[in-house]
C-alpha cells in the first residue's frame, strides 16, 4: 500500500529519547484548541510505558512511546497514521477525536497495527471498524449510543416539562452524541424544543445565544467540546440567562471552568465513572501526582490501553498482528480501569456512564 510519508516536524510527530524494542503510539490533539486532551493522552501513554519497561518490559523487550499530533484533524490523523507506519508502530492507543479515529483505522488494519481508542465515542469507529469481526480496532471508553441514553434518562427525569435545545458541532462526535441523546430522549416520550448546529472554532455564539433567550430555553444539551460549550455557557449568563448547559464526556478538562469562570457553576456532564477512584488506579495516580501531573479525563484510559496491548503480546508471544488481536478479543485484562474485555466489535466491557456536576472549578460525580 502507498504510504503517506510526511515530515515529523510537519506533523508535531516526536519521539521518546528511551531505547526500546517494541515501537507503540498515541495520537491525538497535541496542538489546537482540544491540546488538553492530547496532553491527558501523552501523560498516560508516558506513565504506562515508564511502568512496564520498569517491571521488564513485554516478552523482555521494552516498549518505545512515539507522539502523533493529529490536531482533530481527519486528514492530518490519516497523515499520522500513515507516519506510524513508516516508522514500525505495531500498536497505536489512540486517536481521541472519532473523526480522526474513524479514517486512520483504515489505515492501520492495511498496515498490520493494533488501535485501541482510549477516547473516540462515535459508534461508527467499532460498528463500521476494517476487518470486522477480524479487525484489529478496539477501545477501551464507552459510545456515543451509552452516552445518550444515559443523557435522555436524566433530561426526562430531572427536567421534565422543560424547554430542551439540542446543538451540535457537525463532527463525528459532536453530531453522533446530539443525535444519540435527542434520539433516545424522544423516544423516552420528550420533545426538542429546539435543534441546531454551529460551527466549532468561533468566538461569538451570541446569535444562537439570543435565539435560546428569545424561545425560553431551559436547559442547551451541547454535543460538541468544552472550547465552545464554554463559550456559549458564558454568554448565557452575559444575556441574563439561567438556562442549564449539558454535555458530554468532552467537558473533562479543567480548561472548561478557564473558560467558563462562574458561569460554569452548575454546568451537568456525563463521564465514566472516576478512574482515579478506582482501588486499580491507586498507585498510578499517587506517582502521576506526586510528579505534578494531571490524572484528570483520558490519562487512565490511554494508560489502560497500553496496559492490555501489553497484557495480550504477552499473553500472545509476540507482536504478531493476528496473534495479538486473538488474544484481545479472548482476554481479560487487568488495567488501572478494573478488568475489562472485549466484545465482537472491539467494545469494551466496562460500565457505562454517570452524571457529573461542575461547582467552584471543579467537577464531581453526582451521587
Amino acid at each position: 500500500m502507498k504510504k503517506i510519508l510526511l515530515a515529523g516536524a510537519a506533523l508535531g510527530f516526536a519521539m521518546s529519547s528511551a531505547s526500546a524494542d517494541i515501537v507503540i503510539a498515541t495520537a491525538g490533539p497535541m496542538t489546537g484548541q482540544y491540546a488538553s486532551f492530547g496532553e491527558q493522552m501523552k501523560t498516560g501513554a508516558e506513565q504506562a510505558v515508564a511502568d512496564i519497561n520498569a517491571a521488564g518490559g513485554v516478552n523482555g523487550e521494552m516498549l518505545k512511546l512515539e507522539i502523533g499530533d493529529d490536531a482533530c484533524d481527519p486528514k492530518q490523523a490519516v497523515a499520522v497514521a500513515n507516519q506510524f507506519a513508516g516508522s514500525g508502530v505495531a500498536f497505536v492507543a489512540g486517536h481521541f477525536c472519532s473523526g480522526s479515529s474513524i479514517p486512520a483505522s483504515a489505515v492501520y488494519s492495511d498496515e498490520g497495527i493494533i488501535q485501541i481508542s482510549p477516547a473516540s465515542t462515535n459508534p461508527t469507529f467499532t460498528d463500521e471498524r476494517p476487518g470486522g469481526a477480524d479487525g484489529g480496532t478496539y477501545r477501551v471508553c464507552g459510545r456515543d449510543d451509552q452516552q445518550g441514553e444515559t443523557a435522555a434518562a436524566y433530561l426526562l427525569k430531572n427536567f421534565a416539562g422543560k424547554k430542551i435545545a439540542f446543538v451540535h458541532d457537525k463532527t463525528a462526535y459532536g453530531k453522533g452524541l446530539a443525535d444519540a441523546t435527542k434520539g433516545s430522549f424522544e423516544a423516552g416520550g420528550g420533545t426538542a424544543a429546539m435543534y441546531e448546529a454551529y460551527t466549532a472554532g468561533e468566538k461569538d455564539y451570541s446569535a444562537l445565544v439570543s435565539k435560546m433567550k428569545q424561545e425560553g430555553i431551559d436547559v442547551l444539551y451541547v454535543g460538541g467540546y468544552h472550547t465552545e460549550a464554554g463559550l456559549m455557557a458564558r454568554q448565557m449568563k452575559e444575556q441574563g440567562m439561567s438556562t442549564v448547559l449539558v454535555s458530554g464526556d468532552a467537558l473533562v478538562t479543567d480548561e472548561y471552568w478557564a473558560i467558563t469562570g462562574d458561569a460554569g457553576e452548575g454546568t451537568l456532564m456525563t463521564f465514566s465513572p472516576d478512574p482515579t477512584k478506582s482501588p486499580d488506579a491507586a498507585e498510578v495516580v499517587k506517582a502521576l501526582k506526586d510528579a505534578g501531573k494531571t490524572t484528570e479525563g483520558y490519562v487512565m484510559y490511554t494508560y489502560a490501553a497500553i496496559q492490555a496491548y501489553a497484557q495480550a503480546v504477552t499473553a500472545a508471544g509476540s507482536t504478531d498482528y493476528d496473534a495479538v488481536r486473538e488474544a484481545l478479543n479472548a482476554g481479560d485484562f487487568d488495567t488501572v480501569l478494573g478488568s475489562l474485555s472485549f466484545d465482537e466489535k472491539g467494545d469494551v466491557s466496562l460500565p457505562g456512564y454517570v452524571f457529573y456536576r461542575w461547582s467552584d472549578g471543579k467537577y464531581a460525580e453526582i451521587e
